[in-house]
């Protein structure tokens, strides 16, 4: 019996997949299931999964997309696919390089049970005493612009969206991973605002609680380059629009 599904989006991660970490993980907590995604990787990924795989076939899935899809739909596809296929009552995902160890996500989903009444839990990288968030300075200033913005989208006092940490109650995944994200890397923005389209515009303060992590760390060789990140401003315009002034959202 599996209480949990953590889905691993994996992109050419042959180099910097942290792989005893998630095979001493796997073999301590027999009640999570991990599912790594590969997502089109064009290096050895898919081989070093499936190696991964064979050391805890009981807590291990690999599920292989043949062509490259971006991380909104790696993730879209592992948590469909671990809600048709297990019992997990609480699902979510995590990074691959382990930025938010997996560890820390487990503590969050225990966390999440304890209060019922929230729908989602979601990793918050707070700068504050006692904790150890080691992130870029240069992308920590792109990061805090893009906040803003993002707060004026979702009308919600959110301390941090974009952190990889995520978990969701049972009931909410076909809803909000039913049909595809407009945008490759602001895929959390959208869930957001799906689950306000459905449930109104308070649901964000009384159904999603923001979990402040103890260690999060910059691993470095992210997928978002300055290439990606320039577009940002205008995805984040096309979800105010389509969300905010356009009525029923068109895919």
């Amino acid at each position: 019996m599996k209480n949990y599904g953590i889905i691993v989006p994996c992109y050419n991660e042959e180099n910097r997949l942290p792989y005893e970490a998630f095979v001493e993980f796997a073999g301590k907590h027999q009640e999570v299931l991990i599912c790594f995604v590969n997502d089109g990787s064009k290096d050895n990924t898919l081989a070093l999964l499936k190696a991964l795989q064979a050391t805890q076939p009981e807590s291990i899935e690999v599920l292989n997309l043949e062509q490259n899809g971006g991380k909104a739909e790696a993730v879209r596809q592992g948590m469909l696919h671990v809600f048709r296929n297990s019992s997990a009552q609480l699902i979510g995902f995590l990074d691959a390089d382990l930025a938010t160890s997996a560890e820390e996500w487990l503590e969050m989903a225990k966390y999440k049970e304890k209060l019922p009444q929230y729908g989602a839990i979601v990793g918050s990288r707070i700068q504050r005493l006692g904790a150890s968030i080691l992130r870029d300075d240069n992308r920590s200033m792109f990061s805090k612009m893009v906040k803003t913005f993002i707060r004026v989208i979702l009308k919600t006092p959110f301390q941090d969206t974009q952190c990889g940490a995520k978990i969701f109650s049972r009931d909410l995944i076909p809803f909000l991973f039913k049909t595809p994200f407009m945008t490759p890397w602001l895929f959390d923005i959208e869930i957001f605002l799906r689950l306000q389209k459905k449930f109104g515009k308070t649901t964000l303060q009384k159904g999603v609680l923001e979990y402040p992590l103890m260690n999060w760390k910059e691993v470095g060789d992210s997928k978002l380059k300055m290439k990606h990140a320039v577009k940002i401003p205008m995805q984040l315009a096309k979800l105010y629009y389509q969300y905010h002034l356009n009525g029923e959202k068109k895919i």
